[in-house]
């Protein structure tokens, strides 16, 4: 696969993406139980708004819209907060990929691993990540890590699912990889990200991650920039999240709309559903 986030870091998928994991990170912090994560497809960790990839398509605009606006939402504020800390305050030059964001969330007892196949982006992810001891990086085969990696239950444990959608088996293996996982750990909170192109495609693989989730609790929030009217584009993008914490419904909605009213175009919207 030829996928580079580097294009496309700090676009409104992104925001969406990393508000939600920000929120779950802060809920297993509130416990003093240590607790476990693993990044299933981690990339490289740290991205330069300023290089010649994210210049090129310039989707990084929306991260710039996000830490010069004065009307973000509480639900967003953390994710600022946290791009403020990479950059040490300076201007916005470096955007944080979800291994970076995972990596500043950990305490003393919890432990993340982060899964890159792609071995140049692993070499740089662990350069970007080097301060992070509690962070593994592995490079390889993240379906499969994730799987065999997933602490057993009662731990506690989040497991990010964020494969590019290039393969044409990228959906059939999210729910198979869910599905083992919660063999594992039945109480795991697994969230799946999702491009949105059209519905159908979308409504498929969020009933087969629901199946796959069993009697478990869903939450389904997608975010559409603008109509589904074009396959080709990337329209929006969802989260589909297995045993969700409280709030976190609130918290995609409120993020959404911002994004959806700021960076969006004509049929955006966003929706958000819960199955108990």
């Amino acid at each position: 696969m030829n996928y580079q986030h580097a294009f496309h870091a700090g676009n409104f998928a992104d925001l969406f993406k990393h508000a939600l994991l920000v929120a779950l990170l802060a809920d297993f912090r509130r416990s003093a139980q240590p607790f476990n994560v693993i990044d299933s497809h981690a990339g490289e960790g740290v991205y330069d708004l300023e290089g010649e990839e994210a210049r090129r398509t310039g989707e990084g605009a929306a991260a710039v819209q996000l830490m010069s606006a004065r009307d973000v939402p509480a639900a967003l504020r953390p994710l600022r907060q946290a791009i403020e800390r990479l950059n040490h305050g300076r201007p916005l030059r470096f955007y944080p990929g979800s291994p970076w964001l995972v990596g500043d969330a950990l305490r003393g007892g919890d432990r993340g691993l982060a899964c890159e196949m792609n071995p140049a982006a692993a070499s740089e992810l662990r350069r970007a990540l080097a301060s992070y001891r509690r962070l593994e990086i592995v490079a390889g085969d993240g379906w499969a890590t994730a799987t065999r990696r997933a602490a057993p239950a009662p731990a506690p444990l989040l497991v990010l699912i964020d494969p590019p959608f290039e393969a044409g088996d990228d959906g059939a293996r999210a729910v198979e990889a869910l599905g083992r996982i919660l063999s594992r750990n039945g109480s795991a909170i697994v969230a799946v990200w999702a491009p949105l192109k059209d519905l159908a495609s979308f409504d498929a693989l969020a009933s087969d991650l629901e199946d796959a989730a069993g009697d478990r609790p869903v939450l389904v929030a997608e975010l559409r920039l603008r109509a589904l009217a074009d396959p080709m584009r990337m329209n929006g993008c969802a989260m589909i999240v297995v045993n969700p914490p409280i709030g976190l419904a609130e918290t995609a909605r409120e993020a959404g709309r911002w994004i959806v009213s700021t960076l969006g175009e004509p049929g955006r919207a966003i929706e958000v559903r819960e199955s108990a």
